[in-house]
């Protein structure tokens, strides 16, 4: 059914150039099974490596996972410890599989507070696949949008501020370039697994136009057949940006 879809998807329509997906139901994926919250996590990284793989096989340009936010921070110590040694186990794992599938990585968010073997291991992975072509690959971590807009605000302030910035020459276009995810399109689709109808603060600029596809099923459990799915049902929308269909 997988390859079928595959397929599908193929020749239904243009495929989505950036696809981002907030990754949700971990925790509820652990619960269910009586197990702790962060092996719920744990099994979340299969289903990393699913949508890696299903992106290349569709011919997606851009992936953006929405792995931890700031407000991630304020949960129990012990699970942010968890969580933190799952980054660095991922990127052990998966940073030579990726570099040889032409998969690039970067980081997006406020890097400070990690400690020195998450932020070793982020910047070792980002090093040691600069140059991918077959896929960017951007991993949200203590991500915010809100603060992301503040921060594109703040350093165009301070181009105005130094004169290297007329302020009437700040627009939209302005704004975008000095965002994270300036040198990609914005995403076209994005997904949400567990079944939650919102978009819980990420990528608020960029998602102005995407089309929006939630589904029940929790993180751990999501396959490449999903993201196809998602796909397909994106092929099948009549985006407008504000035109009339004639």
């Amino acid at each position: 059914m997988t390859n079928d879809l595959l397929q599908q998807l193929r020749v239904h329509g243009a495929v989505p150039a950036h696809v981002a997906i907030i990754m949700d139901g971990n925790g509820r994926w652990a619960k269910g099974r009586a197990l702790p919250r962060p092996l719920g996590h744990h099994a979340g990284m299969k289903s990393v490596r699913e949508v890696v793989e299903g992106c290349l096989e569709a011919g997606v340009g851009v992936l953006t996972l929405f792995a931890f936010s700031q407000d991630n921070w304020k949960r129990p110590a012990g699970e942010i410890e968890a969580l933190m040694k799952l980054l660095e186990e991922y990127i052990a794992k998966e940073a030579n599989e990726l570099r040889a599938q032409g998969v690039a990585v970067r980081i997006l968010g406020h890097l400070d507070p990690l400690g020195p073997g998450a932020r070793n291991a982020v910047d070792r992975i980002v090093a040691e696949t600069a140059g991918g072509q077959s896929l960017a690959l951007n991993l949200c971590i203590s991500y915010s949008a809100r603060a992301e807009i503040a921060r594109a605000a703040r350093l165009l302030a301070e181009s105005a501020a130094a004169g290297r910035l007329d302020p009437r020459d700040i627009d939209e276009d302005a704004v975008g370039r000095m965002l994270y995810t300036a040198e990609w399109p914005d995403p076209d689709l994005l997904i949400r697994t567990s079944g939650e109808m919102r978009i819980s603060n990420f990528l608020l600029w960029q998602l102005a136009y995407a089309e929006l596809y939630v589904t029940p099923v929790l993180w751990p459990d999501f396959t490449r057949r999903h993201l196809f799915e998602a796909i397909v049902e994106f092929q099948r929308r009549d985006r407008r940006f504000g035109r009339v269909s004639v």
